[in-house]
């Protein structure tokens, strides 16, 4: 007889040699009487096919025996059983159980072959009756780790109730939900899945995402699996590779569910793309070791954790997909990558991601990049700034201001700062310089905007250096300078423009910071500018994120004004934060304001600086309320700024 096309004989000599192990991957398991299932290692991996079996290690004694009986003379960190499409995972502690058992056989030889078989079938009946024996076979239990364990499980369902995911996913799914979690939230988003929102008394938030990839039928799974092959194999590519790889496989019209589900695993972005079809979602974090951290998301503002874990390969096969669609290097040699993707339900994200030596394994931070299709009169409408507020900054900006948008990591920044371009004269020239493209560049160029931008990098292979980006923007024609963020060198080479008045059209840019005086530390402590050339700065926007009953909202919170030289800096605030949202503190109106003052045309006088402000404003109130707040609409309603002062 043989097993598994191994001869029994062959199997017995090679068990006897201790040649087993070495063999680990290569030799089948011997399935036990009614358990077709085959086990082989993965390195520390125990993997089960289950195809011909029913798998599961909980509920089928027959399949636990077989797992038991590979274990007894190797140790395994985790065992994956696939079935029919389905990969379950058994974590830690089931694991560590049915290897004690192994073990505990193992270590019990022929002593009672009655107590051996039982422990390959119901480990938790044995480690019970052992407890209560003395002597070699009670020793056996203790040392095997077998005696330790049952006393802490009482039920196979307690630990060996596995995770579940598809073959092709690289991710598992658990399904569990812990006592006393309470349901506060049930959403279903744009990819078929549904999202339920658990608070639990001693955690954060649970996240628990319900795939549509699960819900399919074997024989839909079998589809999706040989759609799979067929777009690996080569069989079929290109952008609709997925739909023509489903009409291979079955003959028969696309079944758009399933095409779907095979897009997102083969040129999409796996289960990024239904955690990211809940709009409420802004960030997704897979933390290194992947395999021991559910991934985590930012939900409104609320961090919660997932029922999501990625696998390694799972995290391997993200960091491939960047590198192909990033084109930038990421390996031990370049341990670090910052790019952006874009997911097919139509979200950018921004990618930042590690990997060995810096951290251990590989792990990353998705965040949804800024919308570029916000203007300030959507910020109005959307209540993140009053239209007095958006007025004043529209005709800061159209009149040439050096303005740095401040704020906190998530607070708005770039959101604001795209929105602010739109402000700019139709005519003004404008260079962009960004080391992730964020801006709305391609917005702005759409509404007839002139618009270059600039990608700079590390220093790294054909990339420049933010500074000497910046220097090429100033030969890059007279015009208007956006410094996506400013973080480095380039600093200094910025504001010596600034001062120098090398660039006399607006300068703008994104920095960390909340407010004035913690820009200003920044900027001159650690970014070793001098206080005479910050003095170039015009204004200083802080922008906030804020926890309300609606969840995470971003406000103007502040616009400060910089008045001095030298070393003799200060600031005035133009606006500050009141009840809800940033209100006038009366220096624009009693006459008081530097920076108003200093934009008034050679034929102007203060008041009609403020006039133009309060035209601006009737204007901005008039879009908002409208719902004209798209690109092209602002851009048509800009055609004529002169209708403002009319």
């Amino acid at each position: 007889m043989s097993t598994g096309g191994v001869p029994r004989s062959l199997r017995g000599i090679v068990e006897e040699l201790g040649l087993e192990e070495v063999l680990d991957g290569i030799l089948p398991s011997e399935p036990d009487a009614g358990c077709a299932c085959e086990t082989a290692f993965d390195e520390d991996v125990l993997a089960v096919d289950a195809t011909d079996c029913d798998g599961s290690l909980e509920s089928a004694p027959a399949c636990r025996r077989t797992v038991i009986e590979r274990l007894k003379q190797r140790d395994a960190t985790a065992i994956t059983v696939r079935s029919n499409g389905l990969e379950y995972q058994y974590g830690e502690r089931g694991t560590a159980l049915l290897a004690a058992a192994g073990r505990f056989i193992e270590l019990l030889g022929d002593r009672d072959e009655r107590l051996a078989e039982a422990a390959a079938t119901d480990p938790l009946a044995v480690a019970e009756e052992v407890r209560t024996r003395v002597g070699p076979i009670a020793d056996v239990g203790v040392e095997s780790g077998l005696t330790e364990l049952g006393s802490e499980i009482d039920d196979y369902g307690d630990v060996l109730t596995p995770t579940v995911g598809l073959t092709i996913a690289y991710y598992y799914v658990d399904q569990t939900i812990a006592d006393g979690a309470r349901l506060r939230d049930v959403t279903d988003v744009e990819t078929g899945s549904e999202v339920r929102i658990y608070d639990r008394p001693d955690d954060v938030p649970l996240y628990a995402l319900d795939l549509l990839d699960l819900t399919v039928d074997d024989l839909e799974r079998e589809i999706l699996i040989d759609g799979y092959e067929a777009i690996a194999e080569g069989h079929v590519d290109g952008e609709r590779a997925p739909s023509r790889a489903i009409e291979r496989v079955t003959s028969e019209p696309v079944d758009p569910m399933l095409t779907s589900i095979l897009a997102k695993h083969t040129n999409g972005y796996g289960v990024l793309e239904d955690l990211f079809a809940d709009p409420r979602v802004s960030d997704v974090y897979a933390t290194s070791p992947v395999e021991n951290n559910p991934i985590r998301v930012v939900v409104d503002g609320e961090s919660m954790a997932t029922n999501i874990e990625l696998t390694p390969k799972g995290a391997k096969a993200l960091a491939s997909r960047v590198r192909r669609t990033s084109g930038r290097a990421f390996s031990r040699a370049n341990p670090t990558v910052d790019a952006t993707a874009d997911l097919h339900i139509g979200t950018d994200l921004r990618i930042a991601g590690v990997t060995d030596p810096v951290s251990k394994g590989t792990a990353f931070a998705f965040r949804e990049q800024a919308d570029d299709r916000f203007t300030l009169p959507g910020l109005v409408a959307n209540g993140t700034m009053t239209d007095e507020v958006g007025a004043f900054l529209s005709v800061a900006v159209e009149r040439n201001a050096a303005a740095l948008v401040a704020g906190t990591r998530g607070a708005g920044k770039t959101t604001l700062l795209g929105t602010l371009l739109y402000e700019l004269s139709p005519g003004t020239r404008t260079v962009v310089i960004e080391d992730t493209p964020e801006l709305p560049v391609e917005s702005l160029q759409s509404v007839g905007r002139d618009v270059q931008s600039l990608r700079t990098g590390t220093g790294e292979g054909p990339e420049i250096t933010p500074a000497a980006a910046l220097r090429t923007a100033l030969r890059l024609g007279d015009g208007a300078l956006v410094v996506g963020e400013i973080r480095g060198e380039e600093a200094s080479v910025l504001y010596e423009a600034m001062r120098v008045g090398a660039n006399a059209n607006a300068v703008l840019g994104t920095i960390h910071g909340d407010g004035a005086h913690d820009v200003f530390e920044r900027v001159v402590s650690d970014l070793e500018v001098p206080p005479s050339s910050f003095g170039a700065t015009d204004l200083v926007v802080t922008v906030q994120a804020f926890e309300t009953t609606n969840g995470r909202e971003r406000r103007v919170a502040r616009i400060e004004e910089v008045i001095g030289s030298g070393d003799e800096i200060r600031f005035e605030p133009l606006y500050e934060m009141g009840a809800e949202r940033a209100e006038p503190t009366g220096r624009i109106d009693r006459g008081e304001s530097r920076f108003v003052d200093a934009i008034t045309g050679p034929d102007e006088e203060y008041a009609d600086i403020r006039r133009e402000i309060e035209h601006r404003r009737r204007r901005l109130a008039a879009l908002s309320s409208d719902g004209r707040t798209a690109p092209d609409e602002v851009a048509r309603a800009y055609a004529d700024r002169s209708q403002d002062s009319e």
